[in-house]
């Protein structure tokens, strides 16, 4: 299942504001436009605002309330980089972002526990047959990760 063409950072904030609505949780989105306020640029030159082909790049943070505490990291490359209740997954795409976050809404993202290699993973199924999985460290395991533990 291919998910929604996000094709700018706005229009994935936009997305991320409809789940924020429809969970009922509060939203921050600091916004860097420019490439001399973007944080991965590196195709323009010091000081430059806009991109050589003349565009100009769009990065948003996005927090949302509550439990999990959830960040969204949009960069103008297509990507995101998603951190959950200090799990961090990088380089989702954007496209996912949406789907991503339903899914831990939904109550979908679990911990899994492995006796070797001894380790805590946060796991987040996303339809269409993707799944993020991340190290959690063992001092790192917070009560809403805990209460996720199968």
């Amino acid at each position: 299942m291919a998910h929604p063409h996000l094709p700018t950072t706005e229009s994935a904030v936009t997305a991320i504001r409809e789940i924020a609505r429809s969970e009922n949780r509060e939203l921050t989105v600091t916004d860097d436009i420019g490439a001399d306020r973007t944080s991965r640029r590196t195709s323009a030159g010091a000081f430059a605002v806009l991109d050589p082909d003349g565009s100009l790049p769009h990065e948003a943070f996005v927090e949302l309330g509550g439990s999990p505490a959830v960040s969204v990291q949009l960069y103008p490359e297509d990507d995101a980089r998603i951190t959950v209740d200090g799990v961090e997954f990088a380089d989702v795409p954007r496209d996912s972002v949406p789907a991503f976050l339903r899914s831990v809404y939904a109550g979908l993202a679990h911990v899994k526990g492995r006796f070797w290699p001894a380790g805590w993973w946060l796991v987040v199924p996303v339809p269409g047959d993707e799944t993020y999985k991340e190290l959690v460290l063992a001092d790192t395991l917070t009560p809403w990760l805990s209460s996720r533990v199968r």
